[in-house]
């Protein structure tokens, strides 16, 4: 098993999870979105663990459509490689006619860190993947406006008041891997996120981020960590290298004010 099978792995899986994804919006149609999201969850959760547990079977498995106990199993927290998957990302986007920003995430986290992982965005057509990473863009020179990805349906008024101080431009898009992958490839300069999230949104494009050379943390500057016993990851900062120092310390000046708190939603 070596490492190049573990990127190549984590971006057909994903790339078929999403193919797969396809096939069910086109056959369900759009007029039961509650039953279009159920059915999209639990179908490419499916695919993707009987996937790994054929071909990884001495793996442990982190899903956001696991039940509780599996995601309690002490297993997981002592085994030193576990595979951190969202089936999908953005179901509410994935419900919504036209709208191409839901993703499918694979990543492989081994002994403390994340080694590979893909982002399917199956409506645009392209994974991104740790196989070959994205190039970063240029950032925009010192002083210029640059955008920010936001949540389409509750921009976090935190995250605009940042972008005010900034003079970016807030960008609404879905899904957290979206979002992520806009950052890499160009549409916006930076994702910040406060309020709410768990492993399996961030796991697999931050580490198609890092392979890039973007910078992805939390939003204090700290590490990102994964495999924990409470996979909740409240925070994230993702932003092209040169911008970092730049957020992170208006994001240090927001949060020390006694009247802002970054504590806002998706």
């Amino acid at each position: 098993m070596t490492m190049r099978d573990d990127h190549a792995l984590a971006g057909e899986l994903a790339t078929e999870a999403g193919a797969r994804l396809l096939e069910l919006r086109a056959r369900h149609g759009f007029a039961d979105q509650r039953a279009l999201k159920d059915a999209g969850d639990r179908s490419s959760h499916l695919y993707l663990m009987d996937a790994l547990r054929r071909l990884r079977p001495e793996d442990a498995v982190l899903s956001e459509e696991a039940t509780r106990e599996e995601r309690l199993d002490p297993a997981r927290l002592s085994a030193s490689r576990v595979w951190i998957v969202d089936p999908l990302d953005g179901t509410r986007e994935f419900s919504e006619a036209g709208r191409s920003d839901w993703a499918v995430h694979v990543a492989l986290w081994e002994r403390g860190a994340l080694t590979a992982g893909a982002v399917a965005l199956p409506a645009q057509g392209r994974t991104l993947t740790t196989v070959e990473p994205p190039e970063l863009p240029k950032a925009p020179a010192r002083g210029e406006p640059f955008r920010v990805a936001v949540s389409r349906t509750r921009p976090p008024e935190f995250v605009r008041d940042l972008a005010e101080r900034l003079g970016a431009e807030p960008v609404p898009i879905g899904s957290a891997g979206a979002k992520i992958a806009a950052v890499l490839t160009g549409e916006v300069e930076a994702y910040v996120h406060a309020g709410g999230q768990y492993e399996w949104d961030s796991a697999a494009p931050v580490a198609v981020a890092l392979a890039s050379g973007a910078h992805a943390s939390r939003i204090d500057g700290s590490p990102l960590t994964y495999n924990q016993s409470d996979p909740s990851l409240p925070d994230i900062l993702v932003s092209l290298p040169d911008l970092a120092p730049t957020l992170l310390a208006c994001i240090r000046d927001l949060h020390q004010s006694p009247q802002r708190k970054p504590n806002a939603s998706t």
